[in-house]
């Protein structure tokens, strides 16, 4: 949280975030998803680089799927959610 908030000190147009859920608890990850979130609502670009899929999907707008280092799927968010192919094979479904 302390590095987003330094980073938002300087009024970027673009904010590019490398999991910021990683090793965090549950209760917390869903806050920092809610602020990128605000972030975004606010007219901020976010890039987010997160292996919680589900998470990131759910407040994206646009995605793109990589497996080992090629995109292999890409599209708005919330038909990625709904791909049955994606679903199966990261989100557990």
């Amino acid at each position: 949280m302390l590095a987003i908030g330094r980073a938002l000190m300087s009024k970027p147009k673009l904010l590019m975030l490398d999991e910021p859920s990683l090793g965090l608890a549950p209760i917390i990850v869903n806050e920092i998803f809610k602020i990128i979130k605000q972030i975004n609502s606010e007219g901020v670009t976010v890039l987010l680089i997160e292996q919680n899929a589900n998470g990131a999907l759910k407040i994206s707008d646009y995605s793109y799927v990589l497996e080992l280092g090629q995109v292999v799927k890409a599209g708005e968010s919330k038909e990625l959610l709904s791909d049955e192919a994606i679903r199966k094979s990261y989100l557990g479904a």
